[in-house]
């Protein structure tokens, strides 16, 4: 379990929560955000409600109405394919980093991820998601570059509600084993120091990823 998280507001609390509820599923695309149970649920006033949801608005998290009706953004190709384009721009170049940088301690850490790696499809659902969260962070991590970690961290929770998406297609019902030797692959490419490798390794495997097919089923018109 990660540690508890130590809110500076009631308003970073609501956001947190309403943001982790979007980026699972659990508040669907295109669900209605009641504010004042939300509010109620959380033991709070509305104010930091609603600063929380400004915050969600502004990251295109959630849609205002004029009346002040608040919806879960829907899943569209064009922010799928956004977000496919910004992952192949700067995770396989992460990866090149790790593989040029990385301490001992940090392939340790990166090799225990990977022990714990399962395929991601429908029947291994949320555990393997977030064994693939983690394993790709311990890689982040060791690029050494501070601000590209950042943006990565922010991509792969964006796109978490893609590859949700993608177990509820039948590419979510495969094996989908290549897509985990490619993680173990990765690994000993990164051990190795191949840089050049590591980056060719991770641009396949991004446009392969589950979250890649849901633009194709988004928008079959994909080249």
């Amino acid at each position: 379990m990660p540690p508890t998280a130590i809110f500076s507001s009631k308003g970073a609390l609501a956001y947190a929560e309403l943001r982790r509820l979007i980026l699972t599923a659990e508040l669907a695309p295109g669900a209605r955000l009641s504010q004042d149970e939300f509010a109620e649920s959380m033991g709070m006033s509305i104010t930091p409600l609603r600063e929380a949801v400004r915050q969600l608005a502004s990251e295109g998290l959630v849609t205002m109405s004029p009346h002040r009706d608040v919806r879960v953004s829907a899943v569209s190709a064009d922010e799928a394919r956004q977000l496919l384009e910004a992952r192949l721009s700067l995770e396989p170049f992460a990866m090149r980093l790790a593989a040029e940088r990385r301490t001992d301690e940090q392939l340790r850490t990166m090799a225990e991820a990977a022990d714990r790696l399962l395929p991601v499809n429908r029947r291994t659902g949320d555990e393997a998601i977030e064994a693939h969260r983690v394993f790709h962070q311990t890689v982040y991590a060791a690029s050494g570059n501070d601000v590209m970690i950042r943006m990565l961290d922010d991509l792969w929770d964006k796109t978490d509600r893609y590859r949700r998406l993608g177990l509820t297609l039948p590419e979510g019902d495969a094996p989908r084993t290549q897509d985990l030797a490619q993680h173990h692959e990765l690994l000993r490419l990164i051990a190795d120091g191949n840089g050049p490798g590591a980056e060719d390794l991770a641009h396949t495997h991004i446009a392969q990823s589950l979250a890649a097919t849901v633009l194709d089923a988004l928008d079959p018109t994909t080249p």
